[in-house]
This record gives structure tokens, sequence and C-alpha cells, in this order.
């Protein structure tokens, strides 16, 4: 088993699961109101989407009512949250954190989480799997120096995916005034965790080989 990569799918899948009953948690707070379209902000009055640094947690769902968007987005954040923690690694692991992530997007998850949970089946495929084509695209100094980065960009991304609403709360006009930052950096973070966890596996894997 590739463990960084097992590692990396788990916590991505967690991360989507507790993003999804953050959302959701919000949105029952709402009551049985229907939005006014697919797209919603998951905070409700009096936060204002183009005065707040996060843009009042934007997410869309397919059911006209904020109450049940939001009991579905909880229920389904404590599935993916279980699944992903003792169950990504299975035969058809894959196939559920997908599909339970594509249904956090659907019904009020928010955005972000969902989409790192689908980045995160995409990295649990290899779990299990020989990383030939990985091999052929890191090697030599490259290899090395991205294997000791793990699991220190792993500890970044997470730091900054919760530490930024720590910034927003002392420093909101500047999160306000550079509102892609936020989403860069978790973007940059996101592939340079991938990447170190590939490298890690491939680099361990090699040292066992030789010993």
């Amino acid at each position: 088993m590739n463990k960084a990569i097992r590692v990396v799918a788990s916590l991505f899948g967690v991360f989507a699961g507790f993003g999804g009953i953050e959302h959701g948690a919000f949105e029952i707070l709402q009551g049985n109101v229907i939005p006014e379209g697919i797209m919603i902000s998951s905070i409700g009055p009096p936060c204002e989407v183009d005065q707040v640094w996060n843009a009042c947690e934007p997410a869309l769902t397919v059911i006209p009512n904020f109450l049940a968007t939001g009991i579905i987005a909880v229920v389904l954040g404590i599935g993916t949250m279980i699944w992903s923690a003792a169950f990504v690694q299975r035969k058809y692991g894959g196939q559920v954190l997908i599909t339970l992530s594509i249904m956090l997007l659907l019904f009020g998850g928010g955005i972000f989480p969902p989409l790192i949970g689908i980045i995160g089946v995409a990295v649990g495929t290899r779990i299990n799997a020989p990383l030939i084509w990985w091999r052929g695209l890191l090697s030599g100094k490259l290899l090395r120096f991205l294997a000791m980065l793990w699991p220190w960009s792993l500890a970044a991304f997470f730091i900054w995916l919760f530490g930024q609403w720590i910034v927003g709360y002392f420093y909101p006009e500047f999160m306000l005034q550079n509102a892609l930052l936020s989403p860069l950096f978790i973007i940059v973070l996101l592939v340079l965790t991938v990447f170190t966890a590939f490298a890690n596996d491939i680099h361990n894997d090699d040292g066992a080989k030789v010993a």
C-alpha cells in the first residue's frame, strides 16, 4: 500500500465531509426558506456576499429549501468523513467517495470542499497501484526534494485551510481586498501535497527494494 497517498486521499475526503457539515449547519440556521436560485450563500443575513472575504460561504443546491439542503449536507458530510477515514482504501472506496463528494456539491456542501474530496478520489485510485507514470515524471534530485517535503506540505495545506479563518477574523479588510490570495494558496499547497505524497511513496519503495 502507498501509505502517503492513502493519508492524502483520506484527509482530503475527511475535509470534504467536514466542509459539508459546516455549510449544512449554516443552511439549517436559515430555516424553512426557499433560496432565490441554485447558487446559494450558506451563511444567511446579515452576511453580505460583497462585504465579507468568504463571500458568505457559497454553495449550490438542487433542493429549493435551505433547511432540507442543510440537513442533507450534514448527513452526507458525516458519511463522507466516516468513509474517508475508514474505507477509502477498499475495492470500491473511490467510487463511493466520489459519489459522496458529488452529492455534497449538489446538496449544499459548498464548492471547494467537495472538489477537494474529488481530488482525493483521484489520488486514492493509486493507493494500491504501481506508480509507473509517476516514476517517469519524478526522478533524481526532484524526487528526493519533493519526498523531503512530505508531510510538511500536507501540514501547511491544512494549516492554511483553517488558518485563513483566523486571518480573516483579525484582518477582514486585507482578505477582502486580496480575494484571490486564499484560493491561490489552497491550490498551490494542494498540488504540492499531492506531488510530495507520490514522491515519498516512490522514494520509500525504492529504498525498500535496495534494502
